[in-house]
């Protein structure tokens, strides 16, 4: 990557909405954390944001960095990567998860922001610039990390429906919101194992391409630290309308059927973390609620509602994608 002269003031512009596509990150995507504990009832809204937004920050303690190495190296040559290459990736993803959220579909901002380096790339140098390796893996997992939920998630409620054959629902019950408390929280620091490195990996790629960092330097401390506030703060400010549809519109959830979605989309979300897979945390979730309600049967989730998240995911990379396109040009007039 060859350093280029940049203006402070285009960075701090970039570096900002960077720090903005991580809080909407966490106002969007993040709410997918709490949305099964708070629709079963465990835990108020204000209490499970606050749970998700300390689990999240406690990630960088539990996770290496590959992700965000995949973000920074992984899906765009680095010898193209500009000033110009972030703006307009961050315009993608950010218009994008404007546009899903006052629709409250749970599409990936994990995804857009995928889309919107694609777009960003493919605007300024075709498509030479893409590497086709770390796009197909990204690609793949579209359809692994949900798939991956909703083995976990049914296999769950299937052996704890067989251990807890005899018991009462009462008492089934009375444990399992004892256990969500936990789950829950497994299920947060996946969340953030993930997500919040994938900012990050986008403002190391913006210092490099400027000069402000070599690419043998270590990632600022600064970045992590903004990056994890930054989602922090955007899963304490919520994203209700997202939360309602995870919880309640897709299949009904009880704190046992919460307990095995999270544990499924935990195990998912580590896995990919550990094989630097940028992942999408409201796909692997809806696939474990979706299999804890096709376990009991499968009239029990709402595939219309299912199918609708689907055509966003499908839409996602291609249509942020085109907005980052545009940015790119925008950010060529303007920077």
């Amino acid at each position: 990557m060859q350093a280029i002269e940049v203006s402070l003031t285009a960075i701090i512009i970039i570096v900002g909405m960077a720090l903005l596509f991580d809080f909407m990150n966490g106002f969007h995507d993040a709410a997918n954390a709490i949305a099964t504990v708070v629709s079963t009832g465990v835990l108020k809204p204000q209490v499970a944001v606050g749970v998700a937004a300390f689990m999240n920050v406690v990630a960088i303690f539990i996770f290496d960095l590959h992700v965000a190495s995949t973000i920074g190296k992984g899906i765009v040559d680095a010898a193209i990567v500009d000033h110009y290459i972030v703006f307009g990736a961050l315009f993608g993803a950010i218009a994008w998860n404007v546009i899903t959220w006052y629709y409250g579909i749970p599409s990936s901002s994990s995804h857009a922001l995928v889309g919107g380096l694609i777009g960003a790339a493919l605007a300024k140098s075709g498509a030479g610039a893409l590497i086709a390796s770390g796009i197909l893996k990204v690609v793949a997992f579209i359809v692994i990390s949900p798939v991956l939920g909703f083995v976990f998630g049914s296999f769950m409620m299937l052996l704890i429906s067989w251990l807890f054959v005899r018991a009462t629902p009462r008492t089934v019950d009375r444990w399992f919101r004892r256990i969500q408390l936990f789950t829950s929280s497994l299920y947060s620091l996946g969340h953030g194992g993930n997500d919040a490195q994938k900012t990050m990996g986008l403002i190391w790629m913006l210092l490099m391409a400027s000069g402000y960092a070599a690419s043998t330097d270590h990632l600022p401390l600064w970045v992590i630290i903004a990056c994890y506030s930054a989602i922090g703060f955007g899963t304490l400010f919520g994203g209700w309308r997202i939360v309602k549809t995870m919880g309640q519109k897709i299949t009904k959830v009880k704190p046992v059927g919460g307990v095995c979605a999270e544990t499924g989309g935990a195990l998912t979300l580590f896995m990919a973390t550990a094989l630097g897979i940028p992942v999408s945390t409201t796909h692997t979730i809806t696939g474990a609620i979706v299999g804890v309600g096709a376990s009991k049967r499968l009239s029990a989730v709402r595939w219309g509602v299912a199918g609708n998240i689907v055509w966003a995911w499908v839409l996602t990379i291609p249509a942020a994608a085109t907005m980052s396109a545009i940015g790119w040009w925008i950010g060529t007039k303007i920077l």
